[in-house]
């Protein structure tokens, strides 16, 4: 017997992209639209009606903003929500309180662009009818990491490596490393041009400098390098210093960029001297990869289920013996900070 239909709702202020999307979601299997929302007073009296499984929901709406309407409903009625929005930072703001994933909505009048983006959605919505939404509840503050330095931090890397959840793990992280620790890379799949300003929207708030990775970028201590969307990145090394490598390569795991292709460069040049952090995320990039930094030396640290947004990546790392410590994600900066 198949698995029964995952149940969705589409708000959206615009009625032909209402109806336009629900034809074309309801021609995928294992996805139903239930019903159809212009705002989010609708959606609200349409979600106590239906209880659907997913909400598919536009961030720019007259009356009340998505923004707003996550604030007020996932406290109350917690649902996996997809945010659509065209190329603006808001996509973060959602993510910040509550949405699982986004797509990119095609500012182009484009029957492939529709059709690229429904593609991408009936992924992410397969993906969030299976994620932890009370992982998405705020997260328990705890106290800063305590600086430490280490007259070896130079010589050092951490990587990490996310997908769905990370823009706010990553955040939870970062936010309490000081500025003394080497330099960090990081894979978060993401769509290009949301990787630059994700990264400058948590330059804003990091003591770490973060920035989006150029190709020829120099690994400094204090550093965050961010792979941009649709490339590869590797570090390499010069005259004892490491540079990034950014390219356009094949997909990975179906990834680009991908955990695995960054942590196997850091075992090649690093190997005990690294530190290998993979956080939530759907399917298995960085898995293996996080499994050579650890058999190379590297200490390795994986979120745990509870505050997993989804239970994918840390769990294929943990289950196939690639992690060293594994902790809820409040816990990981303070033991980052602890093997350094």
């Amino acid at each position: 017997m198949n698995k029964r239909n995952i149940r969705v709702l589409i708000v959206d202020d615009s009625m032909l992209f209402r109806e336009t999307l629900k034809k074309k979601l309801d021609n995928d299997f294992g996805i139903v639209v239930v019903d159809t929302a212009v705002d989010p007073y609708d959606a609200r009296d349409k979600i106590l009606k239906h209880e659907p499984d997913v909400m598919v929901l536009d961030v720019q709406m007259p009356r009340m903003d998505g923004i707003e309407f996550l604030k007020k409903l996932l406290p109350q009625y917690p649902i996996p929500v997809v945010v659509m929005s065209s190329i603006d930072t808001m996509v973060f703001d959602a993510l910040k309180f509550g949405a699982v994933e986004f797509v990119n909505k095609p500012s182009v009048n484009s029957p492939t662009a529709l059709d690229e983006m429904v593609k991408e959605l009936v992924i992410k919505i397969k993906i969030a009818s299976i994620a932890n939404v009370k992982g998405i509840k705020k997260q328990t503050r705890l106290g800063e990491a305590e600086e430490k330095n280490d007259k070896g931090q130079r010589k050092r890397i951490i990587a990490i490596g996310a997908s769905t959840g990370g823009t706010e793990a990553l955040y939870a992280v970062l936010k309490k490393l000081p500025n003394t620790l080497p330099g960090i890379v990081v894979v978060q799949h993401m769509p290009p041009v949301f990787t630059a300003m994700y990264a400058e929207r948590l330059n804003g708030v990091c003591s770490m400098v973060v920035k989006e990775a150029e190709n020829g970028d120099e690994v400094k201590a204090g550093h965050v390098y961010i792979a941009p969307g649709g490339f590869q990145m590797r570090l390499q090394r010069r005259n004892n210093t490491t540079y990034i490598r950014v390219f356009k390569g094949e997909k990975r795991n179906g990834h680009c960029p991908s955990a695995d292709e960054l942590f196997d460069s850091v075992t090649e040049l690093y190997g005990k001297h690294a530190v290998g952090i993979i956080l939530t995320g759907m399917g298995q990039d960085g898995a293996y990869g996080i499994l050579k930094m650890k058999e190379s030396g590297a200490v390795t640290i994986g979120q745990d289920e509870k505050t997993s947004i989804v239970y994918g990546m840390p769990k294929v790392a943990y289950d196939i013996g690639g992690i060293s410590y594994q902790m809820p994600l409040q816990d990981i900066a303070s033991k980052l900070m602890q093997v350094l």
